[in-house]
Parts: C-alpha cells; sequence; structure tokens
C-alpha cells in the first residue's frame, strides 16, 4: 500500500494540506515570490552571472503551487524587483537587472514554473524519478532564455555564453533538481499520513 496521498490530478502538494481560497492563492503567491527573493540572496558571487538558490526555489515553489500559482508568484517576484524591491541576487533591484544580462534568467523562472508547475498538476513531483525529471526540465527552461539572452547583452559567442552562462551551473542544477525533489516527495509521504490518521479519525 502506497504511503503517498491521491488527490485527484490537478492537485499540489500544498492542496493536500489547505483547500483553495481566494485567500490561499494570493497568501500562496506572495510567500512563493518571497521565498524565491530570500534563496537569491544565498549566492555565490560568479561573473556576469552568479549562482545562487533561486532556482531551487523557482522548482519548490511551483511544485507547491502548480502552473498558474506558480507562474503569478515568479512574475510578482521579477515585477517587484523591477520595480525596486531587492530581492533579486545579491540584494539587487531595478529594470536595469531585468535588461542587464542575467535578466532572461530571471524571465526564465516565469518559464520554468510553468513547466514544472505542469507537470506537478499531473502528478510527476510525487515520485522521485518524475520529480527529477519535472525539475531538470524546469531548471533547462530558465537555460533556453537566460543563454541567449546573457549572449546578446554581452555580445559573446557560443563557446563564451556556455562558458559563463552554463557549465558553471550544470552539476548545481542537478543537484538542486534532486533536492527538490527529495523535498517535495517528503512533503507527499507526510500529507499522507495526515490524511490517513485524518481517515481513522
Amino acid at each position: 500500500m502506497t504511503s503517498i496521498a491521491q488527490p485527484a490530478q490537478g492537485g499540489t502538494l500544498l492542496d493536500a494540506f489547505i483547500p483553495r481560497t481566494a485567500v490561499v492563492n494570493i497568501v500562496s503567491v506572495v510567500l512563493g515570490a518571497g521565498l524565491v527573493g530570500a534563496l537569491a540572496q544565498v549566492s555565490i558571487p560568479l561573473w556576469p552571472v552568479p549562482i545562487t538558490g533561486q532556482t531551487l526555489g523557482v522548482l519548490v515553489v511551483a511544485s507547491l503551487l502548480g502552473l498558474w500559482r506558480g507562474v503569478s508568484a515568479m512574475v510578482l517576484y521579477a515585477a517587484a524587483g523591477a520595480a525596486g524591491l531587492p530581492w533579486f541576487s545579491d540584494a539587487s533591484s531595478g529594470v536595469s537587472v531585468i535588461l542587464g544580462p542575467t535578466g532572461g534568467y530571471i524571465l526564465g523562472f516565469i518559464v520554468a514554473a510553468a513547466l514544472t508547475g505542469w507537470l506537478a498538476q499531473r502528478n510527476w513531483d510525487r515520485k522521485i524519478l518524475g520529480g527529477i525529471v519535472a525539475f531538470l526540465a524546469g531548471s533547462v527552461s530558465v537555460f533556453a532564455l537566460g543563454l541567449p539572452w546573457l549572449a546578446a547583452v554581452l555580445g559573446l559567442t557560443l563557446e563564451q555564453t556556455l562558458e559563463f552562462g552554463l557549465y558553471p551551473f550544470i552539476i548545481g542544477g542537478v543537484i538542486k533538481a534532486v533536492v527538490a525533489a527529495g523535498l517535495i516527495r517528503g512533503g507527499w509521504e507526510i500529507a499522507g499520513r495526515v490524511k490517513r490518521r485524518g481517515d481513522v479519525d
């Protein structure tokens, strides 16, 4: 017998604990953006793209919230940061960050949240392997926008773009995907136990 809670397809881990309401949706979006902003401050300085905890936050938030709430959280993160809230990496903010070398990665978070959230609503994150695949796919989508943007802003060659914008992040990206998959799987385990206790009561 599985220990994982199995709500209907389309439900996320957050839904397994808290029913959706307008208030829950708004609060979860704000908190999701805040989590990414907080993890952005966990960074290893590297030019032109620092290594940060942002992507881990994006993956976890998207899996918890699903497609539309996850996308909304990332749009809020990008918009509030552009408006002056200092929660991009190294407490930076402003439109100049979006238009700068790392702007494509920030916009890529929105695409990553859409893809990861969509996969989560189709139960990919309820098993370790499925979660890893979903989170790696989300990470790839960040680079799909980030790398061309980086190259265009700095006028880099393909070799330089990969050297500065991809290679230093491959191992970290895999680690983040595994960590995120483990966290969400653990959350589903807890949700299953809570459900069984409720059924017994």
